[in-house]
Formats: C-alpha cells, sequence, structure tokens
C-alpha cells in the first residue's frame, strides 16, 4: 500500500500492457468503487505460460480482490467480492472460491462438489498462445449436448473428461492434437485440452508414467509440470 494513490504493477516478465492487465483493471475498479484514497504496488511473479488456458489471469484477479479487501481495509463482503469478479470474467468468482466446484451460467455461479481425488496429471505447454476469444470463435455449435459432466460428477471417472473447446482448438493447432495422441498412445489414461489451451492434460495412472513424459517434453523444450487435484481444507 501506499500514499500516493496510483495503481501500480509489477512484474517478472513483459506480458500485456498494463491498463489490459486484469490486475490492473480490478484494482483500479475497488479504488474508485470505494473510494480508496491509498494507491498500491502489486508484484507479479509468473510461474505458469501466458494465455495457457489454466486460469492464470483469472485467479490473478481473485487473489487481488482478497488481498485489497484486507490491504485497504474494506472488509468486502463474500457477494460484493463475487459481483466485481462477475464484472470482470467468467471464471473469477471459481478462484475466489477453489478446491472442486462447479461453475454454472456463464461460469461465475459456484457450487462446491465433493472432491475428485487425482495424482499424477501431467502438464505440457508447446509455446502456443491461445486467447479465450480466439478459442470459443474456433467452437462448432451443434444440437448435442454433453452430459458427462454430470456422471463425472457421480462416478469421478476420468474417461468422461470433455472439453468443447478442444475440438476446434486442435482443428487450428494440430500439434496439440499430436501432444494429446502421443501421451494417450505411451501411457496416459486420458489426455485433453486444458480450457481454452494451449495447455494439454495428461491422466497418468503412477508418477513413473509422468515422469517420462517429462523428461520427452523437456528434451523438445516445452514447459511441463507433474500436479494433482487440491485437497479441500474447509
Amino acid at each position: 500500500m501506499t500514499k500516493k494513490g496510483t495503481v501500480k504493477i509489477l512484474s517478472d516478465i513483459d506480458f500485456v500492457s498494463v491498463d489490459k492487465n486484469l490486475i490492473y483493471k480490478v484494482a483500479v475498479f475497488i479504488k474508485e468503487k470505494y473510494n480508496v484514497k491509498f494507491g498500491v504496488e502489486i508484484e507479479l511473479q509468473k510461474k505458469i505460460p501466458i494465455a495457457a488456458g489454466m486460469g492464470g489471469g483469472s485467479s490473478n484477479a481473485a487473489s487481488t480482490i482478497i488481498a485489497l479487501s484486507k490491504l485497504w481495509q474494506l472488509n468486502l463482503k463474500k457477494k460484493e467480492m463475487h459481483d466485481i469478479a462477475e464484472t470482470f470474467g467468467s471464471d473469477i468468482n471459481f478462484f475466489l472460491e477453489g478446491g472442486c466446484a462447479l461453475g454454472e451460467d456463464r461460469g461465475e455461479k459456484i457450487h462446491y462438489l465433493d472432491e475428485i481425488k487425482l495424482d499424477n496429471i501431467f502438464l505440457v505447454n508447446p509455446g502456443i498462445r491461445i486467447s479465450s476469444k480466439e478459442a470459443y470463435e474456433a467452437v462448432s455449435l451443434d444440437d448435442h449436448e454433453n452430459n458427462n459432466w454430470t456422471k463425472l460428477i457421480k462416478d469421478n471417472d476420468i474417461q468422461l473428461c470433455y472439453n468443447k473447446l478442444q475440438e476446434g482448438v486442435c482443428r487450428k493447432y494440430p500439434e496439440i492434437l499430436e501432444i494429446i495422441n502421443y501421451l494417450e498412445d505411451n501411457g496416459a489414461g486420458k489426455a485433453m485440452l486444458s480450457g481454452s489451451g494451449a495447455t494439454i492434460i495428461g491422466f497418468c495412472p503412477d508418477r513413473a508414467t509422468a515422469k517420462k513424459f517429462s523428461i520427452y517434453y523437456s528434451n523438445r523444450g516445452y514447459w511441463n509440470y507433474i500436479t494433482k487435484t487440491k485437497r479441500s481444507t474447509k
């Protein structure tokens, strides 16, 4: 927090212009909405690729709402935070809650679900930046509605995982489909696009399989990471 009433973003990488960054937009909005006299300097350290389909910008925005509520002593209620989040995106609301949850309507209506416990999740990104707008424009709309997500919630079967954006993104970027096929052909129980891409998720049966993929794609110069689903603390 600073006495100078400005919002400043400090980052370890050059990613987008400040005025287009979600952190900056959210901070300025809160400052003006609640007539905050103080300013703030926010340091951003990116640990995942940009425009990777993993919700990096949205999680940053959610963290900003929570942090400024405390820092500026606004003591925002949960509904106020969600109202702010909804103004700037459809998945920021999820990151205000976290854990395993269902996002309905545009994604802003969050309902907690029982945990889906998965270990040895392999993430890989070939370095392609895909905007959400680009991914949604590539979707082929049809009358068929996939209801696998309801079965997934009930059965915890990864084979039921589904991403409507995947087909259009893979059509535009064949390299992503090649990675999905490689993972499934070499031990992953299921591979799929994460969000709008270009990150791909590989659900591995064990750590050894995930490590094998990590070595393979590290040698190709691709960002990759082995993780697991977050266990709820509630």
